[in-house]
């Protein structure tokens, strides 16, 4: 990947999160477990409050480096950890930053490492993007 250096930040963007994203991405997804949506369920198994869905945080946090990438390449892996949840306020919402890394470069590509932030705090550890050039 020319022109990379380890240390490079390749892409930031924040990332709004509303009550409405919630249901959307409930409705696309599949997964309507009523914590991403209903306070009164969410407070009843002991969560701070109505969470976004995991996937969608993982989803929004790679976008930086797909759009980064463009045509000139591709993700051959993608893998997270979930270490906190992102509490989606029903007034506020909440805002999910992320910021694009590069980590390593070797023959075959590059590892993207992401930082993904909520309040001030990581919700994704060991966020990291393998991206292969196109021939």
């Amino acid at each position: 990947m020319n022109g990379l250096e380890v240390g490079q930040v390749v892409a930031e963007r924040a990332f709004p999160i509303t009550r409405d994203s919630l249901v959307r991405y409930a409705g696309a997804s599949g997964d309507f477990n009523p914590i991403h949506y209903r306070d009164d369920v969410a407070a009843a198994v002991g969560l701070p409050g109505v969470l976004g869905h995991g996937m969608l945080t993982m989803g929004f946090a790679v976008q930086p480096v797909v759009d980064w990438l463009g045509s000139d390449g591709w993700v051959s892996d993608y893998q997270v950890r979930f270490t906190r949840p992102v509490v989606v306020d029903a007034q506020a919402g909440a805002v999910v930053t992320v910021t694009a890394t590069v980590g390593a470069i070797d023959e075959a590509g590059a590892r993207i490492d992401l930082s993904a932030v909520f309040d001030d705090q990581t919700v994704l550890g060991k966020a990291q993007v393998r991206v292969t050039p196109l021939a």
